[in-house]
């Protein structure tokens, strides 16, 4: 396709400068529909006529249409939005892009999807998109275990699942770690009942305390139910998980002051299983938790972390210094040009 793609280029220039223009407002349209006129001509930095005779070219096509909330996709637009993304990804540079990242982070793969999750909501719906792709490609047919972790992204994640990745797999989808400390819909035990439902495969739950002494850590792993979830866990073929903000991970747990001054002192950037890191990916704070722990994911086959975001670049970059080699990163455009800056500077 690049080949193709290039010998375009070199013959007709007019042409991919056509295609390049209409696949930016297709993408704009599909981020922030539906949009008027004015506001998406002064976003792309166009003019309003130009727009206009763009976008009726579209709609000939049947692939826009407008109402008085203004432009959006139609079903047949969004459907030819999502192919011609995978072309333009290499035209427009960002399959070089995802080979920098992994390189640079030194894993086996980074997919990194148009857009920014903070500023355009359906960035969401892409790595969850993306998330699918990868657990298509990477989960071999039978038998699956999928240890899941909690938080606000493997929730929607798990929101846009569906019966297709049970496609001669039998899916069995475990909580990696306990928690009860977060918003019960965010939870590892919600996610992994909800990626159940979704997939039409099976869940265990792990409903245990987030934080534990010693001394109610060792009788709970005598717990019969509690063995039998924390025996698949080990078993996993594949983990899924999200990389957060130290503080904003740290106030949304509910942790102690003394906690949050702790993590402040050691400029922690970072958090996933229940570790606190900073730049260096160095651990400086953890939480003691039932369940998975970093140092669990060498043994896995498939290690999946998806997160994104212009403000979780720092997060990620950090966390990736201790990302074992086999890891497939899921992100947008926010985090990963801003992670490539620092990388050029």
């Amino acid at each position: 396709m690049q080949d193709v793609l290039s010998i375009i280029e070199k013959v007709a220039p007019d042409i991919m400068d056509t295609l390049r223009g209409r696949y930016q407002i297709l993408r704009n349209i599909y981020l922030v529909g539906p949009v008027g006129r004015r506001v998406l001509a002064g976003k792309m930095n166009i003019t309003e006529r130009v727009l206009r005779t763009e976008v009726d070219a579209l709609k000939k096509q049947n692939l826009v249409q407008t109402s008085k909330l203004g432009m959006q996709l139609t079903a047949n637009g969004e459907i030819v939005y999502h192919e011609l993304d995978q072309m333009m990804g290499q035209l427009l540079g960002m399959r070089a892009k995802e080979n920098q990242l992994a390189t640079y982070f030194q894993i086996e793969h980074c997919v990194i999807v148009s857009g920014d999750s903070e500023e355009q909501a359906k960035v969401q719906e892409e790595l969850s998109r993306a998330t699918m792709d990868a657990l298509k490609l990477l989960l071999p047919e039978g038998n699956n275990i999928v240890a899941v972790m909690g938080g606000t992204t493997m929730a929607e994640v798990a929101n846009h699942m569906d019966e297709s990745l049970s496609y001669h797999r039998e899916l069995v989808f475990v909580p990696a770690r306990g928690g009860l400390g977060e918003a019960v819909d965010i939870q590892a035990n919600a996610v992994s009942a909800q990626m159940a439902k979704k997939t039409g495969g099976k869940n265990r739950v792990l409903y245990v305390p987030e934080q534990v002494s010693e001394e109610t850590y060792k009788p709970l792993l005598q717990e019969p139910e509690i063995k039998k979830t924390l025996k698949l866990v080990k078993q996993a073929n594949c983990v899924l998980y999200s990389i957060g903000n130290a503080l904003h991970m740290a106030e949304r747990r509910g942790m102690s002051q003394e906690a949050l001054a702790l993590i402040k002192e050691k400029a922690a950037v970072g958090e996933a299983f229940g570790e606190f890191y900073n730049q260096k990916g160095e651990v400086v704070y953890k939480i003691p938790r039932i369940g998975m722990q970093s140092q669990d994911l060498a043994q896995i086959s498939s290690v999946i972390a998806i997160a994104g975001g212009k403000s979780k670049a720092e997060a990620i970059e950090a966390y990736m210094k201790r990302a074992p080699a086999q890891t497939w990163l899921i992100t947008d455009e926010g985090a990963a040009n801003q992670i490539l800056r620092g990388i050029t500077l």
